[in-house]
């Protein structure tokens, strides 16, 4: 199956270090080589890259390790193709408009017979289960809420969306309107929370380091949601089976 990467963070930060191991998952220590994607959110605008070769052999995902592009909300993907063909339409992560507002959505699993309909003006450009569940999701919330709701409202409304979902099969997801990180298991997920004081990271994938306590200050927060850890070195907290979290300025909420 794919694999999902998500960061929250209470000020503008990078993703250069999660990323660069995330990115060995996808022909070097693992084999999710059908694609991958990134999307940062700026204010209200998104910067959006997908590309349908391996994230290992990309130029664009090569860029996205070298260059620091800040964000407070950053969901990213690698594909190992269960449904749909290897192309662009196909790959995660996928966005849509709702309530004037970007969202973006990124799927690890496989929905086996889940085709519910839609009517609304959410439809898959792809032929993924992903996109289709993405699809439904937006719909239900446009009928559920006339406006955009509170992050609690979201995420109570999103409980009830992926419990019908997740009786079709696997569905690991993340999702993300600029304000908050939501992020749903079925199976393997992971998160932990990056604050002061902060301590050196070692990758799992990489033969590479970082001290954060040289590069964040005391005010510095972030959340990292995973499939599986990326480092070696940090306490992964892993999400029970059907748990739906919320993330806010770099913090698990209890909501």
């Amino acid at each position: 199956m794919c694999q999902l990467l998500g960061m929250n963070a209470k000020t503008p930060t990078d993703l250069t270090f999660s990323f660069t191991g995330f990115a060995q998952r996808a022909g070097k220590t693992g084999d999710h080589v059908d694609g991958w994607g990134i999307a940062f959110f700026e204010e209200h605008g998104v910067r959006h890259f997908v590309d349908h070769d391996s994230a290992i052999r990309s130029p664009i995902a090569e860029v996205i390790r070298n260059y620091p592009i800040k964000s407070t909300n950053v969901i990213a993907h690698i594909r190992k193709a269960t449904q749909g063909v290897v192309s662009l339409p196909n790959c995660h992560p996928f966005v849509r408009e709702l309530w004037g507002n970007y969202w973006v959505f990124a799927h690890n699993g496989d929905l086996k017979d889940y085709k519910p309909r839609l009517h609304g003006h959410f439809h898959p450009v792809g032929t993924t289960d992903s996109e289709h569940a993405f699809c439904w999701i937006m719909q239900e919330l446009c009928k559920s809420h006339v406006g955009v709701p509170s992050i609690r409202e979201m995420t109570l409304t999103l409980r009830e969306l992926a419990a019908r979902i997740s009786p079709y099969g696997t569905f690991n997801f993340l999702l993300s309107n600029g304000d908050a990180l939501w992020a749903h298991a079925t199976t393997s997920l992971f998160y932990l929370e990056r604050q002061w004081p902060f301590s050196r990271a070692t990758l799992s994938d990489e033969d590479l380091s970082i001290d954060f306590s040289e590069r964040n200050g005391r005010d510095d927060q972030t959340a990292i949601v995973v499939t599986a850890p990326l480092t070696q070195d940090e306490h992964w907290t892993p999400f029970a089976s059907g748990e739906l979290k919320v993330f806010v300025d770099g913090v698990h909420q209890n909501l």
